[in-house]
């Protein structure tokens, strides 16, 4: 290993706070953290600092939260800390050229993808919709361009049939700390080797939207079936029954035929729906102002709310 870092560490979510434990742990300096303004959360909508702000202060590290780091005084500050690198993890500003230059080893990040591949702000969820068999983290040297630095190493894990984007969170969460680690070990040497990453090859991952959420039966089950892991926990999928949203947390696959948004089935196993190609059949979903429940527990009472036979939309507008 070489000399321990002198490390300014720019994080805001869990996600990244759990790199900056690693960091912790290690034998590396820590000299201070860069991390989003405190937001309004929760029903009182009182100021929340960051996960990342609250593991830095209960370890009595410097703590700054510029709105912008575009600004001299900014720069100035930042190039004041005198730091051999800035670890970057999901932190959500954007490191002008000046920045990215003051560290002696300059900028690196770590990215929950297999770059190029999903570049961007949801490269869990995107991967996971998409289908792909495997995912990862890049640690990449940071370049002025949106997730296009030269990559100093890959760590992959394969993507299970039962992952949603939670799951997937977590494993990477994991796979991200020791990834950074083991590259911290000789990074210059990393640095020397970097590959940059091919453009004809890269695509973007945007961030979710509420409305890509409604699920679309001229779709493939087993798209559709993804696209309900990809959406868990946020936003969540949905469909649409009369006036009323029903969330959907959990579906299957299952050979069959029927015209798109038909509903097949209607017992305690599930729910099956027509789509272009197989049954998806929900096993979990939410009722408006309930709890997510199974398939069982929500038919007590509400048996009536999908009709065998009939298309989605010929449900009550209301159902009670």
């Amino acid at each position: 290993m070489t000399t321990p870092l002198r490390i300014i560490f720019a994080g805001t979510p869990d996600f990244a706070a759990r790199h900056l434990q690693a960091l912790l742990d290690s034998d590396h300096q820590v000299i201070a953290v860069y991390t989003q303004p405190d937001r309004p959360a929760g029903r009182g909508q009182q100021l929340q600092a960051s996960p990342v702000k609250q593991l830095a202060l209960t370890h009595n590290i410097p703590v700054f939260q510029p709105k912008s780091l575009k600004k001299a005084p900014a720069q100035q500050q930042l190039a004041a800390l005198d730091a051999d690198l800035m670890v970057v993890v999901a932190y959500g500003l954007i490191l002008p050229q000046v920045v990215l230059a003051t560290p002696k080893l300059g900028c690196i990040n770590v990215h929950g993808s297999l770059l190029p591949r999903w570049r961007g702000a949801a490269p869990i969820q995107r991967a996971l919709w998409a289908g792909d068999a495997e995912t990862g983290v890049t640690i990449m040297q940071m370049d002025a361009g949106l997730d296009t630095g030269a990559m100093l190493s890959i760590a992959t894990m394969p993507i299970e049939a039962t992952d949603t984007s939670a799951t997937l969170y977590n494993k990477l969460a994991v796979v991200g700390p020791e990834a950074l680690i083991a590259a911290l070990q000789d990074l210059p040497a990393l640095q020397a080797k970097a590959e940059p990453q091919q453009d004809s090859a890269a695509n973007y991952a945007e961030k979710l939207s509420k409305e890509e959420a409604q699920l679309d039966f001229s779709k493939t089950a087993a798209a559709l079936e993804r696209e309900i892991r990809a959406f868990n926990p946020w936003p969540v999928s949905y469909l649409q029954l009369g006036a009323q949203q029903l969330k959907i947390w959990q579906a299957r696959v299952e050979a069959g035929s029927a015209k798109p948004g038909q509903v097949v089935r209607v017992d305690k196993k599930g729910i099956a729906i027509g789509t272009a190609d197989g049954l998806l059949v929900i096993e979990q979903l939410q009722p408006p102002g309930k709890k997510a429940m199974a398939v069982v527990d929500f038919l007590n009472g509400r048996a009536d709310w999908f009709q065998v036979g009939q298309p989605l939309q010929a449900t009550p507008e209301q159902p009670q």
